[in-house]
């Protein structure tokens, strides 16, 4: 009998491309310069299914933007922006994805330019630290991008009330919105997001997760917009929002579709706060008030009471002891997560009531817990779901190390 040799060119060219998929782009772009029949079967598009392509704009590049709709690219990141931003949209018509997150020199104008037309595949918008956009950016965002679920504003300064009210005007679709340290963004300009101004805009009622960390000039009255417009929000970051206090936890304490809620170094949230959110009917799945230091061994006895489903929770640098351990565990099931970092008055006990009551923790972090040794963190070490353990500044001795 003859045996046929089997080699890679003998495969089809469908065969090749599913090959070549798993591969990281750098690679991909490798194997589209061995031989020609690579070359095609590299180019399919199911190679490069939702791959973002990460480009400099630096001088004319005629077959750039062929070439990334032959292979159906649909998802970019601009690097860095020296041409105008109109020779990316006229480029790729059926964009989904614009990552322009740090294009410091990215105008008003440069934006108004390139947005003179409806685009509806958009859907994706990423303009974090664009620090010279201001609202007249959005009022272009809002007329000519209806589709829009994503939208990254982390970091423009200049966004006022007026932007959101036309966000809320324009954008019923959005799903997701970023205004970290917006810092002139107050509880008006949320009232129009939640629709509270429906005789100017419908709202963003839509939205699923919100970003406000460090909006300085929120109060609860934000979050009693959110609790009455926004009723299908699932996440929620309100950390670094200083200004709202344990009153506004009632406003969120019957926000049902609400799963994740961030409160870290919110000063004037404390045990008062947890109480109120425990007694409503929230079925939170992650918590975090990490360096809230009004927060102690009573709002463990609340979470453990009202909001036991919890899979996350952090308490880093809280005035937690072993006594808010021991009242909590017995009725976490569910918790995965635990992040008690910089907590020093958690000892080897609390560490024995975790190992014997969370079984289910696949992570926890004791970083700066300095009252923990070796005994205790053997306890640990033997949860059976165990992957993550961060000790940080912990530091055992040396005369532990050789016990």
């Amino acid at each position: 009998m003859f045996e046929m040799e089997t080699h890679i060119s003998c495969l089809f060219p469908e065969i090749l491309a599913i090959i070549f998929s798993y591969l990281d782009v750098k690679d991909k772009g490798r194997v589209a310069q061995v031989c020609a029949a690579w070359r095609d079967a590299s180019y399919h598009k199911s190679v490069w299914r939702g791959v973002e392509a990460k480009l400099h704009l630096r001088r004319a590049n005629p077959s750039l933007f062929p070439s990334l709709q032959t292979r159906g690219i649909k998802k970019v990141q601009i690097l860095s922006l020296r041409r105008s931003l109109s020779y990316v949209i006229q480029g790729m018509p059926h964009i989904e994805s614009l990552n322009l997150c740090g294009c410091f020199n990215l105008t008003d104008n440069g934006l108004g330019h390139a947005f003179v037309q409806d685009i509806p595949s958009l859907r994706v918008l990423n303009l974090s630290l664009c620090k010279q956009i201001t609202d007249s950016s959005l009022g272009r965002i809002a007329q000519y991008l209806k589709n829009l679920e994503v939208l990254e504003l982390g970091g423009c300064s200049n966004i006022t009330n007026t932007g959101l009210l036309l966000i809320a005007w324009g954008l019923h679709r959005l799903k997701s919105l970023n205004l970290r340290s917006c810092r002139h963004v107050s509880d008006v300009g949320i009232g129009h997001l939640a629709g509270m101004t429906r005789s100017a805009a419908e709202g963003c009622l839509s939205l699923e997760k919100l970003t406000l960390q460090d909006c300085q000039k929120l109060t609860d009255l934000s979050l009693k917009h959110v609790s009455k417009g926004l009723n299908k929000l699932k996440v929620l970051n309100l950390s670094f929002c200083g200004g709202i206090s344990d009153a506004g936890m009632i406003h969120l304490s019957h926000m049902t579709n609400l799963c994740c809620l961030n409160l870290r170094s919110c000063d004037n949230i404390s045990d008062t706060g947890i109480m109120h959110l425990a007694m409503g009917t929230l079925c939170l799945c992650g918590l975090d008030v990490s360096f809230c230091d009004k927060i102690g061994d009573q709002s463990l006895a609340y979470i453990a009471q009202g909001l036991y489903q919890l899979k996350s929770l952090s308490l880093c640098s809280c005035h937690i002891s072993d006594d808010g351990i021991n009242r909590m565990v017995r009725q976490m099931h569910e918790l995965k997560t635990l992040n008690i970092g910089q907590c020093v008055r958690i000892t080897d006990k609390g560490l024995e009531l975790i190992a014997d009551h969370l079984t289910q923790l696949t992570g926890i972090d004791l970083y700066g817990c300095t009252k923990i040794t070796k005994r205790g963190l053997e306890r640990i070490t033997q949860l059976p779901c165990l992957k993550v353990l961060n000790l940080g500044l912990w530091q055992m001795t040396e005369s532990e190390r050789m016990r």
